[in-house]
């Protein structure tokens, strides 16, 4: 049982030892939380008692159950308005475990923070990851840990795997600890306070959630009622969704531009049905000409512009941006370019030995290239692909071909074309047309 024990006998080195928290956290607590109140020798030396420390335990353990430092001190004086003792109170009794301080530099900022958990992520080191992310919620507001530690860096992991310094491993383990993180906050967040239902999801085959979590959970924060529906949302499920949930607005991001054309296709079926869409994605701050091809509203390039946005949607909505249609060209071009893969990709396949690519590479290329040239031509631009070897070298995955074989695989990719679309794929042909001119000039 925890002592109840409120006679003030420890000083501030002594709770430092046996909670493990650094003494800038703590002053942090009792001066923005109130939690805990030490007393003060005639020197002006704290003196905190036995149930000070146990206080600090509880939090530091509500933390580690993935809450913020204002959560957890709110569901304290919630349990204490209760009559309840917090300390006692059933499923939030403190663990006696040892909590292991993270040594973080005077006076750190999220920079810093950032930095030191990017690190513990590239060397697997969960624990450490997850006590520098309990530190740095104990001293700045949850959404600047999600956007300026964990949102970037995540970017930043994700850079280096590009480069080629970072694992898949290494990305995937720092992903999944962002994420579980994420999901604990949200799933912490309070009951909503405002009637409007909210509903965010990804389109049809969009699997990255975290900018979508992030939005979920700033919005929570704000009393919204938010339903999130995850990643890959088919639109029969976002339909009977709306309809369950009594939704007034949708969310719905993208990252990738064949996900973007998936987007533009719920938000078609949207916009008949007359249900107001707020997206967003990394696809459209790098490609801005793509919003003009969605019927909704732009919630702006950055995850902290959302919760204003969405205000102003809900509050005022402005008329609905009209969506430019591809052309009669572009849309005969999708359908018989679809009609046609397999036979094209069958003449890249007879190509194999020449182009000095793995099979593997070889399927993959096929498949990524087909994706995008898919989704340009339903949102009626193969522009939106570029025609630099830089950027097809995205295109088609990153998988780090090197560039004389991808030369080789986006000339033959470029006969095939020729060969099996004909007058009625131009589009497609014009376009790696200007692909390998640009690549072998």
């Amino acid at each position: 049982m925890l002592s109840a024990n409120r006679n003030p006998t420890y000083n501030l080195k002594a709770v430092l030892q046996e909670t493990g928290l650094k003494a800038d956290t703590l002053r942090a607590w009792e001066r923005r939380y109130g939690m805990p109140q030490p007393q003060r020798t005639a020197g002006g030396h704290r003196l905190y008692s036995q149930r000070d420390i146990d206080t600090i335990k509880w939090l530091v353990a509500r933390q580690q159950e993935g809450m913020s430092i204002s959560r957890a001190v709110d569901l304290w004086h919630s349990l204490e308005a209760e009559g309840r003792d917090p300390l006692q109170a059933s499923g939030v009794a403190v663990p006696r475990a040892e909590v292991v301080a993270v040594s973080l530099p005077a006076g750190a900022a999220v920079a810093d923070l950032r930095q030191m958990w990017v690190s513990a992520c590239l060397a697997y080191d969960e624990r450490g990851a997850e006590q520098i992310l309990a530190q740095a919620s104990a001293l700045f507001p949850v959404e600047a840990v999600c956007l300026e530690l964990l949102q970037k860096g995540l970017s930043e992991i994700g850079s280096g795997w590009y480069r080629g310094e970072v694992t898949v491993q290494q990305e995937h383990f720092a992903s999944e600890l962002a994420l579980r993180r994420i999901e604990a906050l949200l799933a912490a967040t309070p009951p909503p306070t405002r009637g409007k239902n909210i509903l965010v999801g990804c389109p049809p085959e969009e699997e990255h959630t975290f900018s979508l979590l992030l939005i979920a959970l700033f919005l929570r924060r704000r009393g919204w009622d938010v339903l999130y529906l995850g990643p890959n949302v088919p639109v029969a499920r976002l339909d009977s969704a709306i309809d369950a949930a009594k939704s007034q607005l949708v969310i719905l991001s993208a990252q990738q531009l064949h996900t973007a054309a998936s987007l533009a296709e719920v938000a078609q079926f949207l916009h008949q049905h007359r249900v107001p869409l707020g997206y967003g994605g990394l696809i459209f701050n790098l490609l801005p000409g793509v919003r003009a091809r969605i019927p909704g509203y732009f919630l702006g390039e950055s995850l902290d512009l959302v919760p204003q946005a969405v205000e102003q949607l809900l509050s005022s909505p402005p008329p609905v941006p009209a969506a430019q249609a591809p052309t009669e060209e572009y849309r005969q071009a999708v359908g018989h370019f679809q009609e046609h893969q397999a036979q094209l990709e069958a003449e890249m396949w007879r190509s194999l030995e020449a182009l000095n690519i793995g099979p593997d590479y070889l399927a993959l290329a096929n498949l990524h290239l087909a994706h995008n040239i898919v989704a340009a031509l339903s949102l009626g631009d193969m522009d939106y692909l570029g025609v630099d070897i830089e950027w097809v070298e995205d295109v088609i995955g990153g998988y780090r071909i090197p560039r004389q074989s991808l030369y080789g695989y986006l000339g033959a990719y470029h006969q095939a074309a020729r060969a099996q679309l004909g007058e009625r794929g131009a589009p497609v042909v014009r376009w790696l047309g200007q692909v390998v001119a640009g690549g072998f000039s």
